[in-house]
């Protein structure tokens, strides 16, 4: 049986609403299950702005960032198949990880 996301609010926020599609600027940090640490937008300030869509970012993203607010912080713990499944990434990531993020989301621009 394959393992679902669990979503964990650190902090609500309050402002607008993450939707699919929409372009979003977060900080992030990624880990291994072992918690070593494979990425992290913190360490030279660079937050990531993103489009919240396939083409852009993994599907446990997508699925763990919906209905995030501004301000709110979040872990989410991805499951290997809502992640890069059997690609190995980099160096960093081998095959079949299940990864944890620390995500905080900084901005939300809608479509129009």
């Amino acid at each position: 049986m394959q393992e679902e996301l669990k979503i964990e609010d650190l902090i609500t926020g309050n402002g607008k609403v993450a939707q699919r599609g929409a372009l979003i600027t977060v900080h992030y940090r990624g880990y291994l299950e072992d918690g070593s640490e494979f990425d992290c937008s913190y360490k030279n300030d660079a937050p990531l702005q993103i489009v919240l869509s396939n083409k852009r970012v993994i599907q446990g993203w997508i699925l763990g960032l919906k209905d995030m607010k501004e301000g709110g912080k979040r872990k989410l713990w991805v499951p290997a198949h809502l992640a890069y499944g059997e690609r190995q990434i980099g160096n960093m990531i081998p095959p079949n990880s299940d990864l944890t993020f620390e995500i905080e989301l900084l901005e939300v621009l809608t479509r129009d």
